[in-house]
């Protein structure tokens, strides 16, 4: 049993995760990006994969960093400068082939009472990519990418704020839904409305809000 209950009374805006949160996990788009990812840092580090890996990991945890690039640019010494080539090599053009246009998708964003915007650590090239294929592109107000936040994002709570900010609302009237527990965390201790997308149930212990369909969400706002 999990709850998905919230804590506020008045919600005016709902922002999404992109990444499996707007697609499934499933489709294995991520499991592809971290492949990149690692093959990435090992050639810019000179490591093999496996060594590569294992020290991005130990860094972002001891860092606190949001994303891979935020901890290369911290304590690599990786040139924001190169930061596109980087997404290129992440992001290649035919990276969501594997998508295609979900109706059920479509038809629960169009059920909304309240405007939805996008908000991803990833680059606006592959987001736009993404909402295309999936033929929702139409169901929201804006895209809030990794550049808008000067290449680091979510869990900062600057970044957060950035976009509460633009949209014009409080962290506790906006929705924030999401399916990585650090990012929901990070919102929810701004004082905002957070809600973790736990879509193969991994998450029991997760003392807040949790869904693991969309369609819950429309329980959240009644």
């Amino acid at each position: 049993m999990y709850t998905i209950m919230l804590q506020t009374k008045t919600i005016g805006y709902i922002l999404f995760d992109l990444d499996n949160t707007l697609y499934s996990a499933g489709y294995g788009l991520e499991k592809a990006v971290s492949r990149r990812v690692s093959e990435y840092i090992a050639a810019f580090l000179k490591l093999p994969v496996e060594e590569a890996w294992a020290l991005r990991r130990a860094g972002i945890a001891a860092g606190g960093y949001g994303t891979t690039l935020e901890w290369l640019m911290a304590e690599k010494g990786f040139d924001p400068r190169a930061a596109d080539g980087y997404f290129s090599f992440l992001y290649p053009e035919d990276e969501a082939d594997a998508l295609s246009p979900d109706p059920g998708l479509a038809s629960f964003l169009a059920s909304l009472d309240v405007p939805a915007a996008i908000m991803t650590n990833s680059p606006m090239e592959h987001a736009v990519r993404v909402v295309k294929k999936l033929g929702i592109e139409t169901f929201f107000t804006s895209i809030f990418d990794i550049r808008f936040h000067g290449l680091k994002g979510k869990p900062r709570a600057e970044a957060f704020t950035h976009v509460l900010d633009t949209l014009g609302i409080k962290a506790e009237h906006c929705l924030f839904v999401d399916d990585a527990k650090a990012y929901v965390e990070g919102y929810r201790a701004l004082g905002g409305a957070g809600v973790l997308y736990d879509e193969l149930d991994e998450h029991p212990e997760f003392p807040g809000p949790r869904v693991r369909a969309l369609r819950e969400i429309t329980e959240l706002l009644r």
